[in-house]
């Protein structure tokens, strides 16, 4: 079972993701959480992903893995909802607060992934290819992201720098993460191959160290950005699909990360940009209608 595996994929790919998930909490600290956010979410851990999915498994098998990514992006997206609304309902900024949402997104993220996989199972002996699914999965992520965002929270910059703790175990959990996803294709199992290579490690470590070491109005608000950034992840995906088998991995890696960012990750930025001046513009207006009635219609 374990005889044809290539270990040394597993860890060159678990290593190059344990380091590039590092650097994401970082950006969201110093950016803010809308720039921060966008940048947080840009293709890392998948392209070591996909690199060692490919070289360890059949076209079919890749195609298949790389299928349920958008719709694991879409559960990802659920997973991060918990974190905006979660601290409204729980009102505890705490500790008990903190692990009270990681828990039930945990929970509510297996379940979507259950869900998932039995799902893809389904459309494809319905007779849906692999693009179909994938961009089925990629509609319903930029609907929800978009519903997140269309009404801005406040997404300020961190005051307090990550520990090294926050960033060791950050890496980590995405290194385990992609070294498990690669280690499934490398056993058969694109499915659950492509389902690993999302695991939400990168969002768990952000929420959860913002959650730590800021205030909890940092963590929601990345929360909203990250979860319409990250369907960046699934363009990258649909668009392997189609230039790994035609121009080969190097180059379609290359092809794949710098069209998913210009098709989405810039887009993605200005359009909430534009939503938080929006949001801006209405509460100063409702600021002024309610202390200087009158003076809302000026300045319009």
């Amino acid at each position: 079972m374990f005889e044809n595996i290539d270990y040394s994929t597993v860890i060159l790919s678990a290593a190059f993701a344990g380091v590039v998930a590092t650097l994401v909490t970082i950006a969201i600290e110093k950016f803010g959480g809308t720039l921060g956010g966008v940048l947080g979410t840009i293709p890392t851990t998948i392209v070591p992903a996909s690199y060692g999915i490919w070289i360890s498994s059949t076209q079919t098998e890749f195609l298949e893995s790389m299928s349920v990514i958008p719709l694991g992006m879409l559960i990802n997206a659920v997973f991060l909802s918990i974190w905006v609304i979660g601290p409204k309902l729980i009102k505890d900024d705490g500790l008990i607060g903190g692990l009270s949402i990681t828990l039930l997104s945990l929970l509510v993220w297996s379940i979507c992934g259950i869900i998932i996989v039995k799902a893809t199972e389904i459309g494809k002996s319905a007779g849906l290819t692999e693009i179909t699914i994938g961009f089925a999965g990629l509609i319903l992520l930029a609907i929800l992201g978009v519903s997140f965002t269309w009404k801005a929270n406040p997404a300020p910059k961190g005051k307090n720098k990550p520990t090294l703790l926050v960033l060791t175990s950050r890496g980590f959990m995405a290194a385990f993460a992609i070294g498990v996803a690669v280690l499934l294709s490398s056993l058969g199992y694109p499915l659950l191959s492509g389902l690993a290579s999302v695991f939400p490690a990168i969002f768990l470590t952000t929420m959860v160290a913002l959650w730590i070491s800021q205030d909890s109005s940092v963590s929601i608000g990345a929360a909203g950005p990250m979860m319409l950034g990250g369907a960046s992840v699934a363009v990258f995906a649909l668009i392997a699909m189609i230039a790994y088998p035609a121009i080969g991995v190097i180059f379609g890696i290359i092809i794949a990360w710098i069209a998913s960012i210009l098709l989405w990750s810039v887009p993605t930025y200005f359009f909430l940009r534009k939503r938080k001046s929006v949001a801006s513009e209405q509460f100063e207006k409702e600021m002024l209608s309610r202390y200087q009635p009158g003076a809302a219609q000026k300045v319009n």
